[in-house]
């Protein structure tokens, strides 16, 4: 626990320590929101909806906060490749520190960074007229917290086969960006049977569900809360331990 402590502090010390990555983790998801809100806004039509049920800007703001999220699960586990240049990851492999100590570190801390974003987030929409019950509000967190967790973990997996910096963006850009758009973040998947398939397979889906869910209801208690927390769950105990497996092989325990 004291190895897990340290290295979680490392991992949440070192990002706010990198203004860039905190400006632009926490301004992009704004930007998205913004313009394509603005871009969409006058369009935006619910499937079976005779009219603009409800404004695209409430649509897609959940969508908002899950891409702050992501990209926090992007920065957070490609300090993996960058801790193995460096010669860090190779001391701490070493050291008495157990495999799900280190892993553990880093799903923890990048939960913790985007749900710190997130709520950031939320904040700026509370002051610009969006309203949520304090119930509603928390079950957003526990949500949020949960996406981060599975998809840092998700994260971990393709960070530790890799050894570039821009071969891991290359395939976080074809994993998890579509996995985001083909969630239902920004349109809606209920309109079309190759989307309502799509969404179905994308475990980020069900989790997207649940938070639209807690953010357009001033109640909390969504129907859809415990079945996104149980496949993010069931995505993070796959990888986590996916992650593990991996860090203990013989062909990598020489890194």
């Amino acid at each position: 626990m004291n190895a897990l402590g340290a290295l979680y502090y490392r991992e949440v010390l070192r990002f706010f320590r990198q203004r860039s990555r905190v400006v632009g983790a926490l301004m992009t998801p704004l930007l998205f929101w913004f313009l394509i809100g603005a871009g969409f806004g006058d369009s935006f039509r619910s499937p079976g909806a005779g009219g603009a049920s409800e404004d695209y800007f409430e649509f897609f703001f959940p969508g908002a906060l899950a891409l702050s999220v992501l990209f926090t699960a992007i920065f957070s586990t490609i300090s993996v490749i960058e801790d193995r240049h460096q010669g860090f990851l190779q001391g701490v492999l070493v050291s008495p520190v157990s495999r799900g100590a280190i892993v553990a570190s880093k799903i923890l801390s990048g939960a913790t960074l985007g749900v710190v974003q997130a709520l950031l987030l939320l904040l700026v929409a509370r002051l610009s007229g969006f309203e949520w019950s304090f119930g509603s509000f928390l079950e957003a967190l526990v949500i949020l917290f949960f996406m981060g967790a599975a998809l840092t973990s998700l994260g971990f997996v393709f960070a530790w086969k890799l050894d570039s910096s821009q071969g891991y963006h290359g395939i976080m850009n074809v994993v998890l960006m579509p996995m985001w758009i083909l969630s239902g973040a920004v349109f809606p998947t209920e309109g079309s049977l190759f989307f309502r398939v799509v969404a179905s397979l994308n475990p980020l889906s069900y989790a997207m569900r649940a938070l639209r869910d807690a953010l357009s209801k001033h109640d909390a208690g969504s129907a859809h809360l415990l079945q996104g927390l149980l496949v993010m769950l069931l995505m993070l105990v796959a990888c986590a331990s996916l992650s593990v497996a991996m860090m203990g092989s013989r062909k990598n325990a020489s890194l």
